[in-house]
């Protein structure tokens, strides 16, 4: 189902943040930035360090396959500090804007260091604070080592959980992984197998289908969403005899959204609802677990695969990747998800500016 095109913009940048210093985000977000008149991105300003900005342009400058435009000192791209969101805009096409975040020590590709974790979680806050006040219409997150983090004291189990906390307020966030061609949302995430498997509820699955649908109308014009929920077993518990999930979680769920009046279809057998003929029978993959959304959107196009929070009262999106310490500083990485994710969080608020009564979004 095709949706509906978006009939405003808006004028507010995005905010994207640095990510792990030692890993690929500065680098990719530069690359982003350079390609922005390819994808005809929207204006975009990074959080991060000038310094450790300017660096990673020198690196990539004469590795990256796309001519330098407006070349800087170094022959990179210029890089442009700016004091507040609404400076980025005017100078976007001329040089990469860099809201200051100052790192504790100067970053080595690969190492990890965590007196620099505060510098990256107060980036985060700082987004989502810009966002809040109406500086900047959405956020995009570039990935983050989490157990640095954690032995700096953060205690969230990743991006999605501490966006909700930033929020305030009771939100369920949910994750919608994405790539052309399929959407997917898993109903547990970060957990074990098994711990997925058990705490597995009805009212789990209807809360994030229920978030799924909602947001589907209001970010991504979609008139009716079309939901296919997966089964949990082997064969979608074949009637009965692979397991009792679908008939005692799952199909509950389903008739409950039904008589809510969301198109609910399922429980499918997750081993042919990904392909190419069943795709086009609904616009979102229900999953029951983490593996069984992700390993599809990343079998069917991981360069573009992007993750998108639902559920917030901000609009998020992030690269479906993560921190590739491995090839971190060689120019090597890849930046067609981050500038998948610019381009979604765009047009998402483009969708939701246009929704709201006074088109702020």
């Amino acid at each position: 189902m095709t949706a509906m095109a978006p009939v405003s913009a808006t004028p507010r940048p995005i905010a994207m943040t640095m990510g792990e210093p030692a890993g690929i985000g500065v680098e990719i977000a530069v690359k982003a930035w350079n390609r922005r008149g390819i994808y005809d991105l929207p204006p975009f300003y990074l959080i991060a360090d000038p310094d450790h900005v300017r660096e990673a342009a020198k690196a990539v400058a004469g590795i990256d396959n796309v001519a330098w435009s407006k070349k800087g000192a170094g022959g990179g791209p210029a890089v442009v500090e700016i004091a507040a969101p609404g400076e980025a805009a005017d100078c976007f096409q001329q040089a990469l804007p860099v809201f200051p975040q100052p790192l504790a020590e100067k970053p080595k590709p690969g190492i990890l260091n965590a007196a620099n974790a505060p510098a990256v979680v107060q980036a985060i806050e700082t987004a989502v604070a810009h966002v809040r006040a109406g500086e900047a219409a959405a956020i995009v997150t570039n990935p983050i080592q989490k157990a640095v983090l954690y032995q700096a004291g953060f205690a969230h189990p990743g991006h999605t959980e501490f966006l909700a906390a930033l929020c305030g307020g009771e939100y369920a966030p949910v994750m919608m992984l994405s790539c052309p061609g399929l959407k997917a949302v898993p109903v547990t995430i970060h957990m074990s197998l098994r711990q997925a498997v058990d705490s597995l509820t009805t009212e789990m699955i209807v809360e994030r289908a229920t978030i799924t649908a909602a947001a589907l109308k209001r970010d991504l014009g979609y008139a009716a969403p079309r939901l296919a929920i997966a089964g949990l077993n082997p064969h979608a518990g074949e009637s009965g005899e692979f397991g009792s999930a679908e008939a005692e979680i799952i199909q509950p769920a389903i008739d409950r959204l039904r008589a809510q009046g969301i198109d609910a279809r399922g429980p499918l057998a997750a081993d042919s609802m990904f392909h190419e003929a069943a795709r086009q029978t609904y616009d979102v993959a229900i999953c029951m677990y983490h593996d069984q959304a992700l390993i599809p959107v990343k079998a069917l196009g991981f360069e573009y695969g992007i993750n998108t929070t639902l559920g917030l009262p901000i609009i998020r999106t992030s690269p479906d990747h993560g921190t590739a310490l491995d090839i971190a500083g060689q120019g090597q990485a890849n930046s067609l998800s981050l500038t998948s994710a610019v381009a979604h969080a765009g047009l998402m608020t483009r969708f939701r500016s246009a929704a709201a009564p006074d088109g702020s979004g």
